[in-house]
């Protein structure tokens, strides 16, 4: 057999995973000992299915005639079927000796097939590469199988997890499947064990294989098949987190992680307002996607592949946490998780080389642990931070875009005793490059504290933002980025609420690209 056995697109696409797909599967884990992710699954799945279809198919055509094979005999009047052409079906019509001086005795059979034509084949051919039909066979279902998993992996990918979520017989542990009926049993004692070095490491998450040093488990055991127990048991353990990206396990635990890895910051903290997305014009589902709000919805985010940098905005709340955004383009660029919500990585100052603990809170859309660095870069809100993808697995370069610090006129607020602010164009020290439109100088974040405090209404507070804004233009124009930045001083808000306040409420007027004014009456 020349060509590979393939089926049909649609087979795949239709293709379930049935029980005994999933027995199979088991039976591959039992003999390994050692878990497996649900892609190295896939593969296994799909070589299985090959084989058993090729059986199949190889079975009706036995049926319907023997073999053609070049070193046997044949008869005048012997069916034949050929799999080197497809299967087709031909029938002996003549028998000859062959006559080659390099070859030793063979025949030549002449064969009639069903659409009229006559071929002439060597038979009782001794050496011949289609005699050696498995080996053919092998290398053929092997390019087969690389293609089918490149095409349809990811579908078969998810059908198999839904088989393997309700199979009571399967663990899994990082993206990793292993049978529940092989797992080691930990102790409670063990457990504490672990406990005990995690504490030691204080707060520093630790890889499994630093646990088992100190978790004493019974000798000769697989390493592989300790790991997974011991991952298995600390995962059903409350006091231990997960918190390694996606194909690393790290344990910390949960106590000794930072308290706005646990809670999100006050600063961060958005209760939800009702809008109408369908208000937003396509200039302002633009501008909502430039600001790489993490609170901002999916919807027309950056698919490419091919992200390495982004150059982010900073605004007060995420300055105040000491945060970045995990927005539809910055996410690319941070390290993920199988399934914890929060993952441990590190930043890399591009300039200094300064490493930075830092965590990735998916759930929330944040990254926490840039507080210091910040303050050391002397960063305001509306200072620009380049995020780039790091040059090893588990890092990402973070870097100011500083400049030589040099007295600027900007947009300064100043908060009253009475919780009032206004803000006015002074000269401050600036040491790093800026966005125009959003940078708004604080010169003491905690005066904003009382702003915070009276928990005034978002209409109150976007009419008195608007209006102290207005005052900084002849007309009384506000660009909407710059309502978006000073009114995030006051209040956590994404884009799309305030977007479409401007878009609907008679309140306001919009005078082109963007800008709007306060209507007086």
């Amino acid at each position: 057999m020349t060509g590979a056995f393939t089926l049909p697109t649609e087979y795949w696409l239709s293709v379930q995973v049935t029980p005994q797909d999933v027995e199979n599967l088991h039976t591959i884990l039992f003999e390994r000992e050692t878990p497996l992710t649900t892609r190295d699954l896939v593969s296994e799945f799909i070589d299985a299915r090959l084989r058993a279809e090729r059986l199949v198919a190889e079975n009706k055509q036995k049926a319907a005639g023997k073999r053609f094979i070049p070193k046997d005999s044949y008869a005048v009047g012997e069916q034949l079927v050929f799999p080197a052409l497809g299967w087709a079906h031909g029938k002996v019509t003549a028998v000859r000796a062959g006559v080659n001086p390099a070859v030793d005795e063979f025949d030549v059979i002449t064969v009639s097939f069903e659409d009229q034509t006559e071929r002439m084949f060597a038979a009782r051919l001794a050496s011949h590469f289609l005699n050696d039909e498995t080996l053919v066979m092998q290398e053929s279902e092997e390019v087969s199988s690389a293609a089918i998993l490149n095409e349809h992996g990811a579908a078969l990918e998810k059908k198999l997890e839904e088989a393997f979520v309700v199979d009571e017989g399967l663990v899994k542990i990082a993206g990793r499947w292993f049978p529940r009926a092989l797992l080691i049993d930990i102790n409670e004692g063990q457990l504490n064990l672990a406990e005990a070095v995690l504490d030691m490491a204080g707060g520093e998450p630790l890889p499994v294989e630093a646990l088992l040093k100190d978790v004493e488990l019974s000798g000769g055991t697989n390493p592989k098949l300790a790991e997974f127990s011991l991952n298995y048991a600390l995962q059903d353990d409350e006091r231990f987190d997960e918190v390694g990206p996606a194909g690393q396990v790290l344990w910390c635990l949960r106590r000794l992680e930072p308290d706005f890895v646990r809670e999100v910051p006050a600063p961060l903290n958005y209760s939800e307002l009702p809008y109408d997305r369908n208000v937003l014009s396509p200039e302002m589902r633009a501008l909502e996607a430039q600001l790489d709000d993490e609170l901002s919805p999916l919807e027309g985010a950056d698919s490419r592949d091919d992200v390495s940098s982004v150059t982010i905005t900073l605004i007060y709340p995420h300055l105040r946490a000491g945060t970045l955004p995990v927005s539809p383009r910055t996410r690319k660029l941070f390290p993920t998780a199988y399934e914890s919500p929060r993952v441990r990585f590190t930043l890399v100052d591009g300039k200094t080389k300064q490493r930075i603990p830092a965590w990735v809170v998916l759930e929330h859309g944040y990254v926490f642990g840039l507080r210091e660095w910040y303050k050391a870069h002397q960063l305001i809100p509306g200072s620009l931070v380049q995020v780039r993808r790091g040059e090893k697995p588990g890092e990402v370069i973070v870097e100011a875009k500083s400049q030589r610090s040099s007295k600027d006129w900007v947009r300064t607020v100043m908060v009253g005793s009475d919780g009032g602010f206004v803000f006015a164009m002074l000269k401050q020290n600036i040491t790093a490059e800026f966005n125009d439109r959003m940078v708004i100088h604080v010169p003491d974040f905690k005066a904003l504290d009382p702003v915070w405090e009276k928990r005034r209404s978002f209409e109150d507070l976007l009419l008195i933002v608007m209006k102290e804004l207005s005052k900084s233009n002849p007309q009384g124009h506000v660009h909407a980025q710059e309502l978006y930045a000073a009114l995030n001083l006051v209040r956590r808000v994404p884009p799309a609420p305030i977007f479409a306040m401007l878009a609907s409420s008679p309140a306001f007027t919009h005078v082109g690209d963007l800008h709007f004014r306060l209507n007086e009456e």
